[in-house]
């Protein structure tokens, strides 16, 4: 392979920040948060079919960065928004400040010159969200792994490698007649991302129709949706995209890409066994 070749190439560091993440200050309530990070600020006109509408999914954030003088104080993720659904917590008597993660783990601009300053972070802290800051201590940015994937040009080396090599295999699903208030309780009991909807045929095979995600429950709660009352089968997004094991990196990265979507299930021997591979 030689040095030159473009799906090896270095990646634009600078363009793997984001200099225009979502911030708000402590005081914000929790309900408006929600309404900035899904996108739904300011719409009167969302319904759940607007759920599965990836057409513009640069106006969702996965996360707000909690802002005071210019610096980042605090985090808050969808993963915090799951446990919070979880523990049916009230968004509109709830502040930022009062449920962000603190303090923030942050990297200097200096100190990001290459792609693993952030990947030994992510892996070291288990983030998913790197603010990038100056020398001042002001914000400069964030950096997650979506946009490290935007990025990185990893076509020869996702070309050699399967989904079986990286894929979970323990993955967590639920029947379709599970409330959406019992899949946020389920993600935040086993920290995971999503559950997979499956339907149960010939014990123990099964099914997978749909899924059901972090960034989902954001949207639902944006919603004003009866979590407690609504079953995954309304809201899941469905139909599913499958991978095999031996299906290839590259194959799922380019899916990925091609639905919009940040992982995607990975399912063999009829249902017997679930598999899951994420960006």
């Amino acid at each position: 392979m030689k040095l030159n070749d473009p799906g090896i190439c270095s990646p634009n560091i600078d363009a793997a920040i984001d200099r225009q993440p979502l911030t708000v200050s402590p005081e914000t309530s929790l309900q408006e948060v929600v309404a900035l990070m899904s996108g739904s600020s300011g719409s009167q006109y969302w319904s759940v079919s607007s759920i599965q509408d990836t057409s513009h999914p640069d106006t969702r954030s996965s996360c707000a960065l909690v802002v005071k003088d210019g610096q980042p104080i605090g985090i808050f993720t969808e993963r915090d928004i799951v446990r919070l659904t979880a523990q049916q917590l009230s968004l509109s008597e709830t502040s930022i400040g009062e449920v962000m993660t603190q303090p923030v783990t942050t990297l200097p601009l200096d100190d990001f010159r290459d792609i693993f300053a952030a990947l030994f972070l992510f892996r070291r802290y288990r983030i998913r969200h790197l603010p990038i800051i100056d020398d001042a201590g002001q914000l400069v940015g964030v950096v997650s792994p979506e946009r490290l994937r935007r990025v990185l040009r990893p076509a020869n080396l996702l070309k050699m490698r399967r989904v079986a090599d990286v894929m979970a295999s323990e993955v967590v699903h639920a029947p379709p007649t599970h409330s959406v208030l019992n899949l946020a309780q389920a993600m935040s009991e086993h920290r995971v991302s999503c559950v997979v909807i499956a339907e149960t045929q010939d014990e123990p095979d099964l099914l997978p129709v749909g899924i059901v995600t972090e960034r989902d429950i954001v949207q639902f709660q944006a919603l004003g949706i009866d979590l407690a009352r609504t079953p995954a089968k309304v809201v899941m997004s469905s139909p599913l995209e499958l991978l095999e094991p031996e299906d290839s990196l590259w194959t799922a990265h380019q899916k990925m890409q091609e639905l919009r979507v940040r992982r995607l299930v990975v399912s063999w021997t009829w249902g017997r066994d679930l598999g899951l591979v994420t960006q």
